[in-house]
């Protein structure tokens, strides 16, 4: 065991004390609060959940409302959070937490593992937060404050020094404030032990014990694999209206915004010779021309590079959902549409006006 990371304890409560942050999900033992605030925050910065957490819990404030809200609902509060998969996993925790438990949530890390979308990390954070279980709750900010504390030169990305690593941080955590110690090294790698940029040593409660601080070594720890570039695709995304409303179509059961609706689109960047090919197939004729956009939108793993053309046509057209502008905000269009989205909302709002 690390001799610096068993002496962290104390400072690291002390500095929590006086600088934790301010979270609406903060100070609660109830751990449905916990968890739907933990799968929030899962590759989502914190002031961008604080807004979609306060309506969430407006709408859906216990375990029983989310397992009975609709998925058109679900995934309308959802909506710009990205990653849908977690909401999806949070309605089926919620079910099997009604089904299995009784509605009461299980309090043993070991059974919140079982949990649809709960893994290692946030299993550990509902654990010691709501239930106050010595098990730790180990993210990215807390693979930063222990492999800088520690000098530990290992890849985060190998599973297994990430196995270490939760070895050593489960030997340090504290039998009797297991969550606050948990939610202190959150606030402490978000505020302080930065990910990019020089970390604010001169500020941190364990300055004196770091190692990689002794050594000048703070901004190449941790040591992470580089990641493989990301694949670009381009397609092509058609703002289809026709009598004040505006073509929309679900996407598959699986696969990247499953289940979610967007704008009718093709593979690839069509210019404006060959924009209109895909109308045919889709039983829809084009009158009118109107706009041509672009728009790029990041994925972990892929970008969409989008080339779009507003137009009014005629025609039922297969597979389309044609929506009105109080249809249109009730359905849930994630965010890589989102400059499609904003313009077929004011295509809408003109035609309405006139």
């Amino acid at each position: 065991m690390n001799e610096n990371l068993v002496a962290i304890v104390s400072p690291l409560l002390d500095w929590y004390d006086v600088h934790k942050r301010t979270l609406p999900w903060r100070g609660t033992e109830d751990p449905y609060k916990v968890l739907v605030s933990e799968i929030m925050l899962q590759q989502t910065r914190v002031a961008a959940v604080i807004p979609y957490y306060l309506r969430w819990m407006e709408e859906l404030p216990t375990v029983e409302a989310l397992a009975e809200v609709d998925e058109e609902r679900l995934m309308k509060l959802w909506q710009g959070l990205g990653y849908y998969s977690r909401a999806k996993n949070l309605r089926r925790a919620a079910r099997m937490v009604m089904d299995e438990f009784g509605g009461r949530f299980p309090g043993k890390y070991e059974e919140l593992l079982r949990l649809p979308g709960v893994g290692d990390y946030t299993a550990g954070a509902v654990a010691s937060i709501a239930f106050g279980q010595r098990v730790p709750a180990v993210d990215g900010n807390v693979l930063r404050v222990a492999a800088r504390v520690t000098g530990a030169d290992g890849d985060i990305l190998d599973p297994k020094v990430r196995r270490q690593f939760r070895g050593w941080m489960e030997a340090v955590t504290p039998s009797d404030q297991p969550g606050k110690f948990n939610q202190a090294l959150m606030d402490l790698g978000a505020t302080v032990c930065l990910p990019s940029g020089a970390p604010d040593c001169d500020n941190c409660p364990l300055e004196k014990l770091c190692e990689a601080n002794r050594l000048g070594i703070q901004e190449t720890l941790p040591v992470r694999r580089k990641k493989a570039a990301r694949r670009v695709e381009e397609l092509t995304v058609y703002l289809l209206m026709r009598e004040g409303k505006t073509a929309l179509r679900r996407r598959a059961d699986t696969g990247l915004l499953a289940g979610l609706w967007e704008f009718p689109n093709v593979p690839g960047s069509l210019d404006e010779e060959h924009a209109g090919e895909p109308l045919a197939e889709w039983g829809l004729t084009a009158l009118d021309w109107r706009k041509k956009l672009t728009a790029k939108h990041i994925f972990t793993h892929v970008e969409w590079h989008m080339t779009g053309y507003l137009l009014e046509t005629a025609g039922e057209g297969s597979g389309l959902t044609w929506a009105d502008r109080e249809e249109l905000e009730a359905l849930a269009v994630p965010s890589a549409f989102t400059k499609f989205l904003e313009e077929a909302r004011r295509a809408l709002e003109k035609e309405a006006a006139t």
